[in-house]
């Protein structure tokens, strides 16, 4: 089947509000290294990481989307695609990232690792050079593979080539074990190491729940948005909504899964090296915190979108997404911070600025890339099924 899309592309006004967030996020950052250096590096790393995972994870469903051989995804998939738009960014903001490693990781400062056995046994993986040489495998990675299979698939609506699909589906398995490691070592890299001291042998798969759910949420809100646009109303149902809805549910609901499964084991294992990581964000302000995370990523958001028709409602599902958004950076936050302000959280112009910032580059860059392709895989030999999908 072939049919004829609207392009894509972001009003004046919209582009305004993103170059406008952009610059607000360079101020506040430049500003914030001057008057408060640490807390600004950790409001970069905050902001880098939950905006890095948010496309990472958009790729990821993309490309998973030929393991599966799904068809209901068909026309939503390229809002999915349209994050690798982003990653080239992401390279850049890794850049100016290294210039504060020394702020964030302790195992750079080399009298500290001297000083201690248990760093000083981690050397071979903790230093610098592998620390960028694993970052950037990551994004050779999904630039090239990750970006190959979505070449394929805008390719093919030149044509219609099943042949494009069948190379996809060879492609995407590859992509998906590689992908699995990278980002469990860049997640360790920029979450874990922060507390080098600190084992959890499940942490990458905490950190890819929290990926799966933000990028669900961040491809949710843009689907609705097209279709108001008028780019996607002929082409999304409430049925596809549905299903988005139900998929952040289940990642929602694997992430409590993890972060209990992850708690539990330190926890009753109730070993030193082990359960500092907790008992600090069990201190202070960093306890109300804490009780947040468990209820605004879980409890709360479970009753609110448990129930058929709140996943078919895309109000509910704008108020819903929004809410996802909050409790991973709210995730991430609890992740960073106590490492840097033990006696309590900190939060204010800096990490409204800084996280501003690196949103309008991602709205900026998702869709310069979404603009130059068609919205919809015109050509894919689901499509018809997918325009006729129910539940």
């Amino acid at each position: 089947m072939t049919l004829q899309t609207k392009k894509f592309d972001w009003s004046t006004k919209e582009k305004g509000i993103f170059l406008v967030l952009t610059g607000i996020g360079i101020i506040t950052f430049v500003v914030s290294l001057f008057y408060t250096h640490e807390r600004a590096w950790a409001a970069y790393l905050v902001g880098y990481y939950f905006w890095l995972c948010v496309a990472l994870g958009g790729i990821f469903f993309s490309v998973l989307q030929f393991i599966a051989g799904a068809s209901w995804s068909v026309t939503v998939r390229r809002v999915a695609e349209s994050f690798l738009g982003y990653i080239p960014v992401a390279v850049v903001l890794f850049g100016v990232l290294l210039f504060g490693v020394h702020t964030l990781f302790e195992w750079t400062h080399h009298h500290v690792v001297a000083a201690d056995p248990l760093l000083t046994a981690k050397t071979p993986y903790l230093n610098v050079p592998f620390f960028i040489i694993r970052s950037l495998a990551l994004f050779v990675l999904v630039f090239f593979l990750g970006g190959r299979v979505i070449k394929n698939s805008i390719a093919q609506d030149e044509n219609g080539d099943v042949a494009y699909t069948f190379k996809n589906r060879k492609l995407a398995p590859v992509f998906i074990l590689a992908f699995a490691w990278m980002f469990s070592f860049v997640s360790i890299d920029l979450m874990q190491s922060l507390s080098p001291h600190w084992f959890s042998t499940i942490f990458g798969v905490y950190c890819f729940s929290g990926l799966l759910t933000s990028s669900l949420a961040m491809i949710t809100l843009l689907v609705i948005w097209l279709r108001k646009k008028g780019v996607l109303d002929t082409y999304v149902s409430s049925d596809h909504l549905h299903d988005l809805g139900k998929l952040m549910f289940a990642f929602m609901v694997f992430w409590a899964y993890i972060a209990i499964s992850q708690f539990l084991l330190i926890w009753y294992g109730n070993l030193p090296e082990e359960t500092f990581y907790y008992l600090d964000r069990f201190k202070g302000g960093w306890s109300g915190v804490s009780l947040a995370l468990i209820l605004f990523k879980f409890v709360i958001p479970f009753f609110l979108l448990v129930a058929r028709p709140f996943k078919r409602s895309e109000g509910w599902l704008v108020f819903m997404v929004l809410w996802f958004m909050a409790a991973q950076w709210l995730d991430i936050y609890w992740l960073v911070y106590p490492t840097f302000f033990k006696e309590g959280p900190v939060f204010g112009l800096p990490e409204i600025g800084i996280f501003l910032g690196f949103a309008g580059l991602f709205f900026l860059s998702a869709g310069y890339f979404l603009s130059r392709i068609n919205p919809v895989a015109i050509k894919d030999p689901l499509l018809h099924e997918a325009l006729h999908h129910h539940q």
